[in-house]
């Protein structure tokens, strides 16, 4: 069997209690992925890692957006289209001001998620940026047998979120970074199983995988495995994740 894992996001950020943006259970999702890669290390054949990487200036970190008295929103503030157009909030920088606004009235029209204001999280050169221990030690591990793991970079432009691994909520035709990744998609067409895990079940893991499922040819999507206990959705979104599964199984996962 060619059996690959699509590791999701599992970065300090996520997965450790200290991160900016801890996922309630990821630390012990993450110390149960590690046990299974450990378990099946001689029979893997790849194993894809996915990073969000971010700037510190980003349109879903607080540095970009001002109130009418020039404060900063607080982490976890949703910004829709309405108080954008209706002057709520505005962004630090006015030159900024039309592409944001544009991209918030996107979001909308597209069906994705009002914009959230996240906390910083998951910055590049940053301690929150690494992979979490349990699962660096097995991924060395894994390395050790001279096999190499294939990091996946996603999040660096800083005029739109990238949940997915696929590609950007917003794709900019100028930054290849953000359109959709046909490598990826292509690597995990040959598999013969894709073993699912990461952070969050409610957001980067969710949009990854209904990504994968819609650029995969049909009979392929039961090739996707969800491990189920080694990943957990951000608090309070909880639905979606519920939502994101149950879609998903109905589809062949």
């Amino acid at each position: 069997m060619n059996l690959h894992f699509l590791i999701i996001d599992t970065q300090n950020d996520f997965a450790n209690p200290t991160g900016s943006l801890f996922v309630p259970g990821a630390d012990k999702d993450s110390e149960r992925l590690a046990a299974m890669l450990k378990r099946l290390m001689s029979d893997i054949n790849e194993i894809h890692v996915t990073l969000d990487t971010h700037h510190w200036v980003d349109i879903a970190h607080p540095i970009f957006w001002v109130d009418n008295q020039g404060n900063h929103p607080t982490p976890f503030t949703i910004i829709t289209e309405d108080e954008v157009l209706n002057g709520k909030w505005k962004t630090t920088q006015p030159e900024h001001q039309a592409r944001a606004t544009e991209y918030v009235k996107t979001l909308k029209a597209n069906g994705s998620y009002d914009l959230t204001v996240w906390p910083p999280h998951c910055l590049i050169g940053k301690v929150g940026h690494n992979v979490v221990t349990p699962i660096a030690d097995a991924l060395t591990e894994w390395e050790d047998t001279f096999a190499t793991v294939d990091y996946v970079i996603k999040g660096e432009n800083m005029w739109t979120e990238h949940y997915s691994a696929i590609k950007a909520d917003l794709p900019d035709p100028d930054d290849p970074r953000t359109l959709l990744n046909t490598r990826l998609i292509d690597d995990l067409e040959k598999a013969d199983l894709i073993a699912c895990s990461g952070q969050a079940l409610s957001h980067c893991v969710a949009n990854t995988i209904r990504d994968i499922a819609d650029n995969f040819d049909e009979e392929n999507i039961s090739k996707l495995v969800l491990i189920e206990d080694t990943t957990s959705p951000v608090a309070g979104y909880e639905e979606l994740g519920q939502q994101f599964v149950a879609d998903m199984t109905a589809r062949g996962m």
